[in-house]
């Protein structure tokens, strides 16, 4: 028996489904230890020996180190299969290490796309645990440890903040600092001008581009004034100008350019596409076979292999003729980018977008398709276009008219673009036109929009913080932070937020900069390529960060509680405002002397006007802990009847076992029915639309 170890359970599975009986496929769930809370710091680092560090099997991992020490016992080899990137390559060491295998000859696969080919070139080709990136990893670990240990105490005594964080903070300190131009923007009045001429019955609307030979600019109603009058004058064809445009496609996805696309198309969060993202990757069950159906998802190369273009080439031949195909065009320079990866991309071009959607949910469906069209196009011919401008003119105003013909759709045959033509009539020259219409608008300057998250994933990219698989990771603990909050995937920094990236840019001001992140991001790359050593990285970061943080910690000031104005019935001291595990609440400004807390009143149940179905009390509108709200039994918890208010469900249904009433309820996977007398009644039923409001 060979033992073979991934990180994935769905991983295993699909690994598993394409190896033989020969083998066992086990996950390990992710890292099995980490560093230890001992030591100097709690660091779980000795730094006075050369920063040895001291690792602990996870409480909740024993077990599943328990069950692969067995097997590994039973197996005639073991074989480590973690992901390609520096967090598996830890991983796979870590295994090695305690799982007593030997670190110069066990066999590590490595493969970025999970496929039967891929997964058999791999076990061919199997190469062994790549120290280097090894101590890559545990380089950034160490140093992201000492910072957020650190800096997180001094802020959770100074300021009442959670955590403080090497990319985390940095990051915050993006959204902070726009919030405060959006808020320090003053708005500026300006009119703009809309106008008409008719051709052929249809209407064409007009852009202003001169004002007396002057920039178009109208900054007061008496300025407007001035040019509505110009328009009563009739506009002339003044020249006609036709050009033409190479559209080209653009690169396939890499893990940034996925996230923004899936944003700015589907509103899909950070975390959302990449969990669907891993899905795709890990293995989708399709006509009843496991298939891995995209690369490995984090990376930042736009790189295709030329095994996968060989491919392409074919396929795009085959299907849409030769003088669609071009091939990959350069590459472009992505800071800091591992150029061992591949883009994210399809890995089989037979399993088309339309023969996966029968199978998976909506949402994976769709960022599938965006994909393999995305990939596929990048290696099509440009799209051209003809663009047309109408100049036209009087005495006193300029205005043009553009329109765009598709003279050869080239990649856009795959209808990837849309609207991408705008057709107008013939004009000719010295023709004459009326204007009609005619309207001025007052308009106001707005502040720029806030970053969503697509835009703050773009930004650390660009910026060269945090690396593809801590953008999402990065967003999430912000927002678990409760540092910023997210409305629609735009995001909005809290009070608390403000203030801690005010106080660590205050104090800590390299850390705070970006380009410092940056360059250690670039140091960490370098560990990797065996061009920098870990010790020498370590002490270079840690002596200075420690010399600065012993002076800031007496210095920094102690932000003081908010008051509410009342004083404490137990001991006459001021109540303030403080944060516990379920949010803010009310307490005395002299605990722990005192431990009065204030209880909330709690709003008196509002009845729905209707009785319970199973015991006749009274029908009341509760809320559950993430504070959604439904109908509840006024009698719970003798009587746990609910029952949905988001739709009312028009149809009565029974309980084939007890009798009761079927209501429809809610979980992780969506509506079901169930049984009115759960627990008493664990029937359920799948829930079928349109059952309801027929």
């Amino acid at each position: 028996m060979k033992l073979v170890i991934v990180e994935s359970p769905t991983k295993s599975k699909t690994i598993g489904h394409y190896l033989g009986d020969e083998y066992v496929v086990e996950a390990s769930v992710g890292h099995i230890r980490d560093l230890a809370i001992s030591g100097k710091g709690g660091f779980g680092v000795d730094v006075d020996h050369d920063f040895k560090p001291t690792y602990v099997i996870d409480e909740s991992k024993k077990d599943i180190v328990k069950k692969l020490t067995a097997l590994t016992k039973k197996s005639d080899e073991v074989i480590l299969a973690t992901d390609p990137d520096r967090e598996g390559e830890a991983i796979a060491w870590h295994l090695a290490t305690v799982l007593k295998l030997p670190i110069e000859t066990t066999k590590r696969l490595e493969f970025h796309e999970i496929t039967q080919n891929s997964i058999q070139k791999a076990i061919e080709e199997p190469r062994t645990i790549d120290l280097n990136l090894v101590h890559s990893q545990e380089t950034r670990r160490i140093i992201d440890r000492i910072i957020g240990f650190k800096l997180s105490s001094l802020l959770k005594a100074k300021i009442r903040s959670q955590s403080a964080g090497r990319v985390q903070s940095v990051t915050l300190k993006m959204i902070v600092e726009h919030e405060k131009e959006i808020n320090e923007f003053k708005s500026e009045e300006y009119w703009t001008l809309d106008t008409y001429i008719e051709e052929n019955n249809k209407q064409y609307k007009l852009e202003l581009t001169k004002i007396d030979g002057q920039d178009p600019k109208m900054k007061s109603e008496k300025e407007a004034a001035t040019v509505l009058e110009y328009t009563k004058e009739d506009v002339k064809v003044n020249s006609i100008n036709k050009s033409k445009r190479s559209v080209s496609p653009k690169e396939p996805y890499r893990t940034s350019t996925l996230q923004q696309d899936a944003f700015t198309r589907y509103g899909f969060k950070t975390r959302e596409t990449t969990i669907l993202a891993q899905q795709l990757y890990e293995g989708v069950e399709i006509d009843g076979d496991l298939v891995g159906l995209i690369t490995y998802i984090r990376t930042d190369s736009t790189k295709l292999s030329d095994i996968f273009v060989d491919q392409a080439k074919n396929y795009i031949i085959n299907r849409f003729g030769e003088k669609y195909y071009r091939g990959q065009k350069a590459l472009k320079d992505v800071k800091n980018a591992q150029d061992a990866h591949e883009a994210i991309r399809p890995t089989n071009l037979e399993i088309t977008p339309e023969k996966v959607k029968p199978f998976v949910k909506d949402h994976v469906y769709k960022l599938y398709k965006m994909i393999y069209e995305r990939t596929i196009a990048s290696l099509m011919t440009n799209k051209e276009i003809e663009v047309t401008t109408i100049y036209f003119e009087n005495s006193h105003l300029n205005f043009e008219l553009k329109g765009t013909r598709v003279i050869f759709d080239g990649y856009n045959v795959i209808k990837f673009d849309e609207n991408e033509q705008n057709l107008l009539p013939e004009f000719k020259e010295n023709s004459v036109y009326k204007l009609i219409n005619t309207q001025v608008n007052q308009n106001f300057t707005k502040p720029p929009a806030r970053y969503s998250e697509a835009r703050i994933v773009k930004m650390m990219e660009e910026k060269g913080i945090g690396r593809p698989s801590t953008y999402s990771s990065t967003i999430q603990t912000l927002l678990t932070r409760k540092y910023i909050t997210s409305e629609k995937g735009v995001l909005i920094p809290t009070e608390q937020g403000v203030l801690t990236s005010n106080v660590l840019s205050k104090y800590f001001k390299d850390l705070m900069n970006t380009e410092y992140t940056a360059q250690m991001e670039t140091n960490l790359d370098e560990i990797s390529e065996g061009k920098l050593s870990e010790l020498e990285v370590i002490r270079e970061f840690y002596y200075p960060f420690i010399d600065h943080f012993n002076e800031v910690k007496n210095t920094m000031y102690k932000e003081p509680l908010k008051t509410t104005g009342e004083k404490c019935p137990v001991c006459g001291g001021n109540l303030v405002i403080r944060n516990g595990k379920h949010g803010e609440f009310v307490g005395c400004e002299n605990y722990p002397s005192c431990k009065y807390v204030k209880k909330e009143e709690k709003e008196p149940a509002r009845e729905v006007g209707r009785n319970c179905p199973n015991c006749g009390s009274p029908l009341v509108i509760r809320k559950n802990r993430r504070g959604g709200e439904f109908i509840g039994c006024s009698n719970y918890p003798k009587c746990r009847y609910v029952e949905p208010i988001e739709e009312e469900v028009k149809i009565d249904k029974v309980c084939p076992e007890c009798g009761g009433k079927m209501i429809v309820k809610f979980s992780r996977r969506g509506r079901f029915w169930g049984c009115s007398n759960y627990p008493n009644c664990k029937h359920v039923e799948k829930f079928d639309k349109n059952e309801v409001n027929n």
